[in-house]
């Protein structure tokens, strides 16, 4: 029996530390989104999206989107925030060209909002909550949830159709983990 508890608890303490380890990975490219419930850890892809990278990391180090709401969630489909005034149609000030990529739409997968205009990105993000091919090469991803996607499947779920949400839930902090280590 001991030697049975033994080898849980070393189990469990590697596991501890593989999930340290990934986050500290590139703590430059790591995004720490603090929910009510627990921490979103998102992989921000450089090599993807450059400058939507570089923006989201700028915002989140002005203290941007701290306090921002997730306006838009759309059971089955994804959680959008990033819109200071939470109604959906407004953002930083600054549009961003965009950055296709052959990356898919994957549970997980950190996408830019944007409005009919292709390069009209500003800081509005959507968290996707399963594989949506319609997605692929018409919207920029810049990240991927490493941990904690069961936080965002918690979201406050909007209306069907429009997903908008009464009483919405919202982002207490996004922070650079290099910038909280």
């Amino acid at each position: 029996m001991h030697k049975i508890l033994r080898n849980i608890l070393v189990g469990l303490f590697a596991l501890a530390a593989t999930s340290v380890n990934a986050l500290a990975a590139d703590p430059e490219n790591t995004l720490v989104i603090e929910l009510k419930t627990g921490n979103v850890v998102v992989e921000m892809l450089p090599n993807l999206a450059p400058t939507h990278v570089a923006r989201i990391k700028e915002l989140a180090r002005k203290g941007f989107y701290d306090g921002i709401v997730f306006h838009r969630v759309i059971s089955g489909f994804m959680a959008q925030t990033g819109d200071p005034t939470g109604t959906g149609t407004s953002g930083s000030g600054q549009k961003l060209n965009a950055e296709f990529s052959r990356e898919p739409y994957v549970r997980g997968t950190v996408g830019m909002a944007r409005s009919g205009q292709i390069n009209s990105a500003d800081s509005q993000f959507f968290i996707m909550f399963r594989r949506t091919p319609s997605l692929d090469g018409k919207y920029t991803v810049w990240g991927q949830v490493i941990q904690g996607m069961e936080h965002v499947d918690g979201i406050k779920k909007g209306a069907p159709g429009s997903g908008k949400v009464d009483n919405p839930d919202k982002m207490i902090s996004v922070k650079v983990l290099a910038d909280i280590q």
